[in-house]
């Protein structure tokens, strides 16, 4: 299949998941800081790989990855939905934490930066 009508599809499933977990889901194991940062579909549009990010703690990651899996079903529909296929492909969602290694390195690189204005105000 061609690799831009893949990714064409990836990036509609995107912004499906994207308004259902903004609107269309009402599971409370389901954080409100829950973005999607990519999708991956298979070339035979089978599946879905959506990858999440949560911003909270483990406990808020594990149980939204929980609700998301619950509500496999109609989010699978709503993509059929809008998505005009034969088959609507079957999300598997994965967990996406480079958001929060993106944050914690840049609070990383902050602090080494004032190290070395102190380091360096000092030895004037």
């Amino acid at each position: 299949m061609n690799i831009k009508r893949t990714n064409r599809i990836s990036e509609e499933v995107r912004k499906i998941v994207s308004e259902l977990i903004l609107n269309g889901l009402k599971d409370p194991r389901i954080s409100s800081m829950t973005t999607v940062t990519k999708v991956e579909v298979t070339r035979d549009l089978s599946f879905a790989k959506i990858y999440i990010s949560v911003l909270g703690n483990e406990e808020e990651k594990s149980e939204t990855i929980k609700g998301l899996n619950s509500a496999k079903g109609f989010i699978r529909k709503e993509i059929g939905n809008n998505i005009d296929l034969r088959y609507s492909p079957e999300p598997i969602f994965h967990l996406d934490e480079s958001i929060e290694e993106a944050i914690r390195m840049s609070k990383l690189i902050d602090e080494v930066n004032k190290e070395a204005v102190n380091r360096d105000t000092n030895n004037e």
